[in-house]
C-alpha cells in the first residue's frame, strides 16, 4: 500500500511539473510580449509550426469561401490545399517577423504590412493572466502529451476562440500555433488571390 501511494505521489510531482513547466514557458513567452522584446519572442517561437498552423486556417477559410459560389472538387480541393498553402505561407512570412509577431501577440492587431489586410481581433497573448495558476488551467487545453492550448479571447466552441498553442521543441516549450477567430482567417483568406 505504501508503494502504491508513494508512486501515486511521484506521478502526481512529475504530472505537476510537466504541466508547471509548460505554462512557465508560456508566462516567460507572455512577458516578453509585454515588453515588447521581438528576439526573445521569435527565439521562444517555432517559426514554421506556427507558420503551418495558420496557413491551414487560412487556406481552409478560402475554401469555404469559394465553396460558397460554386462546387469545389476533391482533386480541386486538393490542388487549391497545396498551392493555396504555399502563398499563405509567403503571405504569412511577412506577419511573423520579430516586430509584427510581437505586436500581433501584444495588440491583437496587424496594420502597416505591404499586401496584408488591417486586421484587428488576434489572440492577445499579453492579456493572459500568466500569474494565477487557477485561471491558466481554466484556459488549459490538452492537445497531445507535447503540444498543449490556452485559450486567449472568446468563448471555446465558437468561431470568436483565440488560443495560443505551444510544443516542446527541442530544450523547451514553444510557441507553435494560433487559433485565429473566424472572421480573421476569413479577412486573410480574402487577400489570397481568387480563382
Amino acid at each position: 500500500m505504501r508503494r502504491l501511494i508513494g508512486s501515486l505521489i511521484v506521478l502526481a510531482i512529475l504530472i505537476a511539473a510537466y504541466l508547471g513547466s509548460a505554462m512557465w514557458s508560456l508566462a516567460a513567452l507572455a512577458n516578453a510580449v509585454r515588453a515588447g522584446d521581438g528576439a526573445t519572442v521569435i527565439a521562444r517561437t517555432d517559426v514554421p509550426s506556427l507558420t503551418q498552423s495558420i496557413a491551414d486556417q487560412v487556406v481552409a477559410a478560402y475554401l469555404t469561401r469559394i465553396g460558397q459560389t460554386r462546387q469545389v472538387g476533391s482533386s480541386e480541393r486538393m490542388l487549391i490545399r497545396a498551392a493555396g498553402s504555399g502563398v499563405a505561407q509567403a503571405m504569412i512570412g511577412k506577419m511573423l517577423t520579430p516586430e509584427h509577431l510581437t505586436e500581433i501577440l501584444k495588440s491583437g492587431q496587424l496594420q502597416g504590412v505591404p499586401e496584408i489586410p488591417q486586421i484587428t481581433g488576434l489572440p492577445r497573448l499579453a492579456d493572459l493572466e500568466t500569474g494565477n495558476v487557477l485561471t491558466m488551467l481554466q484556459r488549459f487545453r490538452f492537445i497531445d502529451p507535447m503540444e498543449f492550448g490556452f485559450r486567449v479571447g472568446g468563448t471555446a466552441g465558437t468561431e470568436d476562440v483565440s488560443e495560443v498553442r505551444i510544443h516542446f521543441a527541442g530544450n523547451g516549450w514553444k510557441l507553435s500555433g494560433l487559433t485565429l477567430p473566424a472572421n480573421v482567417a476569413r479577412d486573410l483568406a480574402a487577400a489570397l488571390p481568387a480563382k
